[in-house]
Formats: structure tokens, sequence, C-alpha cells
């Protein structure tokens, strides 16, 4: 019989081993269509800014930067990978044969000053990006061979291989520019961010205290089925500062008035000022199904000292999480035994009979102890609490010497004589006091152990560079894990600077299953290679897991208001609003 070969497609929906199911709906379930605008919402931020583009290699963007700009589709955030329409109305591509897609632009779409969307800016965007843009973004987006231009309205993406079906949407979430802008000013340090086509624009830019935005009158895109009932607030402001406890200072005050509270301790305790015993302020932890992004210490693999495995599980178990959480935390959270947790993408108990056929040729890749570790039931250690962690220094100190490592006058030195030392690199103050008693139980095992703390500017140069022994991290994950996960842990990226890999992990078996995951042909794949991956990258023992909770806990001054069932993957902050009554009745308190 001859073969049937599938058609193309056209379509308004784009989805990645998902269902959509929002394609004929009025809104998004979580928007309320009727919401009244107005208002400001105000939130905070650290550290500092001195320029209006995040895309580029050099600067420190200012916050909130995404308010400008549309995509050619968008997420849903009830939804693991689905994408509807916002720049681009409609998409063709073979279901058999992922070498190209084509975006159709909506022929309403404008930018800011009136002028047309095309697929002339398309195409510069994309140029700028894989040419010009931060390496982490080059690597990402490294499938695209071409874009091409098919007339004004269709730009046509083509890809290296028809192997990732992924890239399809991929190319689909990234912001568009203004040719016009992209020729002038993508690489310049400035204030002025590139034309766009989004719901807000730049209002104000004061460096190091705040950054306004205001909505668009005129924007295009209100009408369009993801926008109803979302970007409701007139004004959106970030104001910055320094350190958190400042900026809690500012929350009280009412400098700002919207607060993800991550502070277990303010959490717990700190809420007890007028404001909120006068019933002005309202405090809510808000569930979410997305795995917990995984908070850590991680160690700079381009250094020889952590080259050892045994070093990397010594530094592990020298950490104190029940003390910490008891003593800091007011038991409020939880410790992190995958880097995809609390979703059904955190691997658990032993391998199941699918992973062990995706693990079983990968063993032979793996050290000793990595490969026993995979096989086995994760468990971090765990102390007893009480602040001393006996256990845990006395087995580090016993995995340090089995590596070589001894101690002379209570000081630990390498294996080639060295002192060994740890220098840890922070920027400003928010995670000082989980790092100085981490930093005393190195010294109690003779390391020469150090907290380095630099400005913004500085701090990120040497994140850019890798230029530290350990530092601090946050490895964010949805719940539709892909091409990204290169950037984390692919070989390539650990050479490339300014990539997301700042373990700089170099191993064949994560490089095969990031590979396999990218190539995923059903929801069930992506959880089994998930699965595997976080195995692999638990057993490897490439950073010290902290802590983190399944629940988003705010807190607000009572003038903001969201419909009764919030997304399960978000807070979803753009689609809520402000109750003109209620934010008067805060201006009067404020004033008193």
């Amino acid at each position: 019989m001859p073969t049937v070969v599938a058609a193309p497609i056209t379509t308004t929906v784009l989805q990645h081993n998902s269902t959509a199911k929002y394609t004929s709906a009025p809104h998004l379930p979580y928007a309320n269509p009727n919401a009244p605008t107005g208002g400001t919402l105000s939130l905070d931020t650290r550290g500092t800014f001195n320029s209006a583009n995040k895309w580029m290699t050099t600067g420190v963007p200012m916050m909130g930067t995404d308010y400008l700009y549309d995509t050619l589709m968008t997420g849903s955030l009830n939804e693991a990978f689905t994408m509807y329409p916002q720049l681009a109305s409609r998409v063709t591509y073979d279901p058999e044969d992922a070498s190209w897609i084509i975006y159709e632009l909506n022929p309403a779409a404008k930018f800011w000053d009136g002028s047309a969307v095309t697929s002339t800016d398309v195409k510069a965007t994309f140029d700028a990006l894989l040419t010009k843009g931060p390496m982490f973004i080059r690597s990402y987006l490294s499938d695209i061979k071409e874009v091409q231009i098919l007339d004004k309205q269709r730009v046509k993406f083509v890809f290296a291989s028809s192997e990732n079906k992924e890239i399809l949407l991929t190319v689909g979430q990234f912001p568009i520019f203004a040719k016009s802008s992209i020729d002038t000013s993508f690489e310049a340090i400035s204030l002025t961010p590139l034309m766009g086509s989004g719901p807000y624009q730049l209002k104000d830019a004061d460096a190091g205290r705040s950054v306004s935005y205001v909505r668009d009158p005129n924007y295009w895109g209100r009408h369009l089925m993801v926008n109803r009932g979302r970007y409701n607030f007139d004004h959106i402001k970030f104001v910055y500062y320094q350190s958190d406890e400042i900026a809690f200072e500012g929350f009280k005050s009412g400098q700002y008035r919207f607060r993800p509270e991550n502070k277990a301790s303010n959490w717990a305790t700190g809420y007890t000022f007028p404001a909120v015993r006068d019933g002005m302020i309202k405090k809510e932890s808000i569930e979410s199904k997305t795995p917990v992004p995984m908070q850590a210490f991680v160690m700079n693999m381009r250094r020889p000292l952590f080259q050892d495995i045994r070093v990397r599980q010594a530094l592990t178990a020298a950490y104190d999480f029940e003390w910490m959480n008891t003593t800091i935390f007011h038991n409020q959270y939880e410790r992190l035994q995958s880097y995809f947790h609390g979703s059904e993408l955190a691997a658990t108990g032993t391998p199941s009979k699918a992973e062990m056929q995706v693990l079983t040729p990968l063993l032979p890749k793996l050290e000793p102890i990595q490969r026993q570790a995979v096989l086995s039931e994760w468990q971090l250690p765990k102390s007893d609490g009480k602040g001393f962690n006996r256990a845990g220094l006395l087995k580090a100190r016993q995995l340090l010497l089995d590596a070589g490592f001894y101690y002379d006058d209570m000081q630990l030195y390498q294996p080639d004589g060295k002192r060994a030392q740890i220098e840890i690199l922070m920027s400003g103050d928010s995670l000082s006091r989980v790092l100085l008693p981490y930093i005393r139980n190195l010294e109690r095992l003779g390391f020469a152990a150090t907290l380095r703390q630099v400005d913004g500017p500085q701090y990120a140069e040497r994140m850019r560079r890798y230029d530290y022994d350990m530092t601090t991290d946050v490895f964010a994950q949805s719940l539709s894990p892909g091409a990204e996960q290169a950037s984390y842990w692919g070989s390539a990226a650990a050479d490339e600077i300014g990539n997301n890999n700042t373990i700089g992990i170099k191993n064949e078996a994560i490089d095969q299953v990031v590979a396999a995951l990218n190539d995923a042909k059903s929801r069930d794949e992506i959880v089994l290679y998930t699965h595997v991956l976080d195995r692999l990258l638990r057993a490897g023992y490439y950073s010290v897991p902290l802590y983190g909770k399944s629940t988003t806990t705010v807190a607000y001054w009572d003038q903001y208001r969201h419909v009764d069932t919030l997304p399960t993957n978000a807070v979803g902050i753009d689609y809520w609003w402000v109750d003109k009554d209620a934010a008067a009745r805060v201006d009067a308190y404020l004033k008193r």
C-alpha cells in the first residue's frame, strides 16, 4: 500500500504533548473579563539597573520589561505547554515534519508608534537574538537554521532537524521588537527600551530607585482571548531596595503594596504591625502544581577542588537543614529532594522498570558513587536538628579523608598540598543568614571558607564568567521541560560564557537524557526522561539543595482582587485588579 503522507495543517493553537483546553473559550478561566481597570500594582525588587534591554550580553536590566513586548503566541497558566494567538493569529506546520513552521501575523498588530508588526520585524528580532543575545538564549534557539520572510504577514522558521518538535512552540515565546530600534539600539546600554507592541510603555526609570510602566490606552491586543480580563492596572511600579529588611519596612509604610513573602520568619511573626491588625493587609498562601524552584548552593565544577564527587558529598553533608528550618524558618519549609520537587516530574522511590530501561545503558558512563546513588531511593542527609550536625560533619570529614585530603594543625589541605579554600559569592544580604551557619560548618571541617559579597553589576559579570568557587542559584522549572535543560546541564553550555550551566556539568549520560527529553513524543515520555534526569542530577551531588515550599505566600494591601479560582501554575498577577473604593480606603489609612 502507498504511504499516506500527512498534509500541513493551519491552526490557531499549538501544544506540545498536551491537549489544548481553551481553543473555543471566550477568555481564560482565571480571568475576569469584566474586571475594572485603573489603579497601580506596586512591587519590590533588589539591586539596581542601567539598561532597559535584558536581551543583550552586557548591562543590568531593569525589572518588568516583559510588559513592553508581545510574543507571537502566549501560554496558558493552567496547562503544561499550550500556546494561543497573540501577535500571530495562526500557524502552519507539518505534523510529520518538525523542520519548519510558518507564523502568520495578525494584521491588526501594531507597535506603540502605530506602525504594523511585520515579518521583517520578526526576522530582525531573531537574527539579533541569535547573534547578539545572551549565550543561553543562543543555545536555547540553536535549532533555528534560518528565518525566512514569505510576505509582510508570514514568516517561516526553518530548523536544523525535524526531531525537535518543541522548537515549533519555543520560537513563539520570544518578544518581538521593531527592526528600526534593533538596527540602532539593540546593543546600546540605555534606559530607552526597544520599540515594542506590548500592553505597557515605560513611564519613568529612576536608576537604583524605581521603574514605572503605564498601560497603553491604544494597545492593539486588548481584545484577544488571552488578554480579556488581563492587564487591568493603569500603572505597574517596581521599587528597588538594597536589602529585604528595608524592603519589608517599605511594604509596611505602603511604599509598595504587593509583596511575595519569601522570608519564613516574616510570614510567621512579622505581620503583627498596625495595618495588619486593622485589617488593611491580607495574607494568602496560593497552591501551585509547578515544580518548586530548586534553590541551591552550587559548586563550580570548573574548579579542581570540586572534581571529586566525595568532596561534593562532603559539602552536602555539612548543610544542616533541620536545624535551620527549626530555628530560622519556623518549620515552614521542605527540604528539596528533587530538581522538580512538588510535581509529577520528581523522581521518587527506586527507578521503575521504564526508568531502568533508560538508565541501564547509561550506568557504565557514571562513576561508581553516582551509579549507586542513581539506583537507590534518594534521601539527602538528615541531622538531629540540635545545631551541631555532628553526624553530618563526621561523615563529611571521612569523605574528605577518603578523597586524599589531610589535616595539619586542624587545617584542611588538598591532596596536592594546597590549602582547602572556598569562597562563596553572593549579592545582597537576603541569604546571609543561610550562608553564615553553613560557612561555620565548613570551617569546622577545616576549610578556609569565606563569604564574598559584591554589588549587583559585579555579581552579574562574575556569574556570567563563572568566576566563583560556590554561589547560590535557583533553577526554576516548568511542567514541560525541554530544550532549556541543555543550557542548565549540558556539556556544551559549560564552556559558553553567559550560559545557564552555572555548575559546569559535563556528563555524557546527562547529555543523552537531555537530548531524549528534547525529542520526547508524548507526555509519558516527558515524565519518564525527566525522572531519569532528576536521578542523574541528584546522584552527581552537583549542588547542595536548600529549601522551598509548594505554595506561594503573598501579602498585599487590601485593594487588590482576583477571581475565586486562581491558575494552577502561577499566581497570575496580570489577571488581578484594583478595587477603587478599597484603594481609596488604603490611601486614607496611609495618610493618617
